[in-house]
C-alpha cells in the first residue's frame, strides 16, 4: 500500500513538473519582447539633428511612450534643444481634429509658438520657400497601412521636395496595424490621385519606412529624383506582430476595429452607403435610409470629425461589425451586399469610386453581379507582380 502511495505521488509530482514547464515554454514561445518604436530610438538620429535647423512632418499620432508617460516627437525635439524651423502637417492638421477632406490652411502651434505648415490645404508638396534653411527633415507620421490613406501621398511629396532641395529625411518608422496581409486590386494609373498614387494594392503590407524605400527605390518621384532617405527602424516587430494604436490615426478611425475593417469598408464611402461618419462606430457598420427594416439601425449625427455626415439626422437600417473577426484579407462582401439590396442601383455608386478602388472594373464587376470569387482572379496577376517589388524594400520578417 505505501509502496503504491509513493508511486502516485511520484507520478502527480511528475505531472506537475511537466505541466509546469510545458506552461513555461508556452509562455516563452508566446511572449515576446516589446516593439519599440523608431522615435523611441533616439541614440539612433538625437546626435544627427545637433546644430542643425530640422523641419518635422509630424501630426497628433507623433508620440513617444516611455515608462508608461507618452510625449510628442516635437516637444521632446524641443526639450533637447533641438532648432525647429518648421512643423509640417497632413490630412487632419498637427493635432488631429480636421475633418476627412478639410482643407486646413498654414498657422502657429498655440502650444509651441512653431511655424505650422499645412500639406492639406493650397499646397500639398512643402514649397522651396518653406523649405529654405531646413537642413534635414524628420518624418514621423502613423500610417494604417491602406493605399488611400493619404499620409501615404504627403510621403511621396516630401521626398520629392527634399530631394530636389538636398535635404536628408529621416524617417522614424512605426508599426502597420493592417501589416499582415496583402490584399486588393492594385491601383491602375489612370486612376492616380492624392487618394492613391502608386501602382500598389489597397492593402500593402509594409510599414511607411518600408514604403518610403519603395518610393524611392522605384524611381516613382518625379524627374528621377532620388531622396537621402534614412529609416530609423521599429525593434521587435514583424508583419505578423499584433498591434494596437495607442492613439487615433485620424478623427474617424477612434479604435482597432475601425482601422481593421477601414480598408474594406472605405470601398463604400463614395456610394449611397453610411460607413458610420457621424456615429461612435465609424467604418464599424454600414446601412442606408432604403435598405429593408431590421433589427440594428442608427441615426448619423454632426459630431467629431464629421461636421456634415451623410444621411444626417436620417434613420438608417444597417449592419453592425463592431464584433466581428479581425480580417485577413481585403473583404468585398459588405460592398457585394449593399449594392444587392440597394433598391436604387442606378444611384449606387457616387463620383470617385474608381479612385478610391484604384480599378477600372471593380465598378462593373458588382453591377454585373460577378460573383467574389471570380473578381479575385482578376487581381491575382498584378498581386504577385506587386509582391515580387514589395520583397525588394521589407526591412521586417
Amino acid at each position: 500500500m505505501l509502496h503504491s502511495m509513493n508511486y502516485y505521488l511520484d507520478l502527480t509530482l511528475l505531472k506537475n513538473t511537466f505541466l509546469f514547464w510545458l506552461v513555461l515554454c508556452h509562455f516563452a514561445l508566446t511572449t515576446t519582447a516589446q516593439i519599440r518604436l523608431g522615435a523611441e530610438d533616439t541614440a539612433s538620429y538625437l546626435s544627427e539633428l545637433k546644430g542643425k535647423k530640422i523641419g518635422v512632418v509630424a501630426h497628433q499620432a507623433s508620440l513617444i511612450f516611455s515608462s508608461g508617460n507618452q510625449k510628442h516627437l516635437v516637444d521632446f525635439l524641443l526639450e533637447h534643444t533641438i532648432k525647429i524651423k518648421g512643423v509640417f502637417a497632413p490630412e487632419h492638421g498637427f493635432r488631429g481634429v480636421a475633418d476627412a477632406g478639410e482643407k486646413i490652411e498654414d498657422g502657429k502651434d498655440p502650444l509651441t509658438q512653431l511655424s505650422i505648415y499645412s500639406l492639406y490645404g493650397k499646397n500639398r508638396k512643402p514649397s522651396p520657400d518653406q523649405l529654405e534653411g531646413i537642413e534635414l527633415m524628420i518624418f514621423d507620421l502613423q500610417d494604417v497601412g491602406v493605399r488611400f490613406f493619404t499620409y501615404l501621398s504627403t510621403l511621396h511629396y516630401v521626398l520629392e521636395a527634399c530631394a530636389e532641395q538636398n535635404i536628408p529625411v529621416i524617417l522614424l518608422d512605426r508599426p502597420n496595424p493592417n501589416s499582415h496581409y496583402v490584399d486588393g486590386p492594385v491601383l491602375n494609373l489612370e486612376n492616380s490621385s492624392f487618394v492613391g498614387m502608386h501602382p500598389v494594392p489597397i492593402v500593402y503590407g509594409m510599414t511607411i519606412g518600408e514604403y518610403a524605400k519603395m518610393i524611392n527605390g522605384e524611381g516613382w518621384l518625379s524627374n528621377g529624383v532620388s531622396c537621402n532617405l534614412k529609416v530609423i527602424p521599429i525593434q521587435n516587430y514583424t508583419h505578423q506582430t499584433p498591434y494596437r494604436l495607442p492613439v487615433r490615426p485620424s478623427p474617424n478611425l477612434p479604435n482597432a476595429q475601425a482601422v481593421a475593417l477601414y480598408p474594406s469598408l472605405c470601398l463604400l464611402e463614395p456610394t449611397e452607403i453610411s460607413i458610420g461618419r457621424g456615429t461612435d462606430k465609424q467604418f464599424q457598420l454600414y446601412g442606408h435610409p432604403l435598405f429593408p427594416r431590421q433589427q440594428f439601425s442608427f441615426i448619423p449625427e454632426p459630431n467629431f470629425g464629421s461636421k456634415s455626415p451623410k444621411h444626417n439626422g436620417t434613420l438608417c437600417y444597417g449592419v453592425d461589425l463592431t464584433q466581428i473577426e479581425k480580417p485577413n484579407k481585403l473583404e468585398i462582401k459588405w460592398l457585394i451586399d449593399a449594392y444587392s439590396i440597394f433598391p436604387k442601383k442606378s444611384t449606387f455608386f457616387l463620383k470617385g469610386f474608381d479612385r478610391i478602388s484604384g480599378d477600372r472594373n471593380l465598378k462593373t464587376q458588382i453591377e454585373q453581379q460577378i460573383p467574389e470569387s471570380e473578381i479575385r482572379k482578376t487581381w491575382k496577376q498584378d498581386l504577385e507582380k506587386f509582391k515580387k517589388i514589395r520583397a525588394k524594400y521589407l526591412i521586417y520578417p
